[in-house]
């Protein structure tokens, strides 16, 4: 009975002492009704504009299906195998040569994006805006403007990747390192190291299982975007699949579908090894 009385007497102190916490207010019930139906609006306003309706679903579901029985069986001819895995190849050196050349040069800007390492208010201001604009275009735009200025081929699908990584990677890297431990950078300061030598040894062995993990994933959804790229001319598997759906070639199509779905799994096994043994130390 004390303990049932003690309880109600704490719960009747903390909604003297915290009102807001059990009652709402009329501001924020408006509030949360505002909120609840506009998102309602948003949905009914997009369902009506995209036509959507069972009907529709269900005819899509049957033109998937006969496009389906078309793929099989795949193609198993040895020339074709070969030269969609020559294609493959491409994309995962588009993907790779893209994230690696992101990721270095994504270093620098990432720390004098850090307020703990660049103190220059406006300077700091000004490159985060210029990576925010990087990584607010979206590749797909960045390899058409690449395909215009360098022509078609892999070149443009790397240039995208590289230009619109820089902006992610820095943003990822700059993040981690504004989260990390100051203590050893300030004992190296006082040990009397400069402002370099600070960063090399008090900051950069900590945030750099961050930067590395992240450039890992970045590498894994390049390969599948690789893939995308490929499809307005930027080289790889991706144009290949673009022109076989063209010539409704569906037998290939299967074939390219189980090559990539193949590559992206032994993909993300591989750099989930190799997060195991650099980052958990497994």
């Amino acid at each position: 009975m004390t303990s049932v009385l003690c309880e109600e007497l704490s719960v009747a102190q903390a909604e003297q002492r915290y009102p807001d916490i059990f009652v709402i207010s009329w501001r924020r019930r408006l509030s949360q009704g505002l909120v609840l139906g506009l998102s309602l609006a948003t949905l009914i306003y997009g369902l009506v504009i995209f036509d959507f309706s069972p009907m529709r679903i269900w005819d899509g579901l049957g033109q998937l299906g006969m496009l389906v029985r078309f793929m099989v069986p795949p193609a198993t001819e040895p020339t074709v195998v070969w030269e969609f895995m020559k294609a493959i190849f491409e994309t995962l050196a588009m993907a790779f040569i893209g994230t690696l050349f992101a990721a270095l040069l994504a270093v620098p800007f990432a720390f004098l994006s850090a307020r703990n390492v660049f103190r220059f208010r406006l300077g700091r201001f000004g490159i985060r805006r210029s990576m925010d604009f990087l990584r607010g275009v979206d590749q797909l735009v960045w390899a058409l403007v690449f395909v215009r200025a360098v022509g078609l081929g892999p070149l443009a699908g790397v240039m995208a990747i590289i230009i619109s990584d820089i902006g992610t990677l820095a943003k990822l890297f700059s993040e981690a390192v504004e989260g990390c431990d100051r203590h050893p950078s300030e004992g190296v300061a006082a040990s009397g190291g400069t402002t370099l030598q600070c960063t090399r040894f008090g900051i950069l062995p900590q945030v750099l299982p961050m930067f590395i993990s992240s450039t890992l994933y970045i590498f894994e959804s390049n390969v599948r975007s690789a893939t995308i790229l490929g499809i307005v001319g930027a080289g790889g598997i991706g144009y290949q699949l673009s022109e076989r759906i063209r010539g409704h070639h569906w037998e290939e199509v299967a074939t390219i579908l189980i090559l990539i779905l193949v590559t992206v799994y032994v993909i993300d096994w591989v750099s989930g090894k190799i997060r195991g043994r650099l980052i958990e130390g497994s």
